[in-house]
């Protein structure tokens, strides 16, 4: 019974181990990037990231959602100065064409760097 006490004590007890849990994702969550952090506008600065100019189509396509959605979510982003919207013409066809902006990938970089800070939080608990 003795080692069952001895090794009971020298183990943190677990609510001491949820402060510190939360501590960290507070501390690094508090911190994330509010516009950036909604899935589907992540998705959205993250194909952007990986390619010149996309297009409303192939933006739409690749993040899977509704005409409605990504048109509300480019604007969100495009509003925080993080995108840039071109609208012109190919033929007579309407063409609207987004790329990141400066900003927006300085503001994913320091996203993804909260993020990986969070992640190593609790791999250390």
């Amino acid at each position: 019974m003795a080692k069952t006490n001895l090794a009971i004590k020298a183990e943190p007890p677990a609510s001491k181990s949820i402060l510190r849990v939360e501590k960290a994702a507070g501390a690094v969550s508090g911190e994330l990037d509010k516009v950036i952090h909604e899935r589907l506008r992540l998705g959205i600065i993250s194909a952007l990231a990986a390619n010149l100019r996309l297009s409303f189509t192939e933006l739409k396509n690749l993040v899977e959602a509704t005409d409605g959605n990504v048109s509300v979510h480019t604007r969100k982003l495009e509003e925080a100065g993080y995108i840039t919207c071109e609208k012109s013409f190919k033929g007579r066809t309407p063409l609207t064409e987004y790329s990141i902006t400066d900003a927006g990938r300085a503001a994913l970089e320091r996203y993804l760097d909260h993020m990986e800070a969070l992640i190593d939080a609790m791999k250390r608990i």
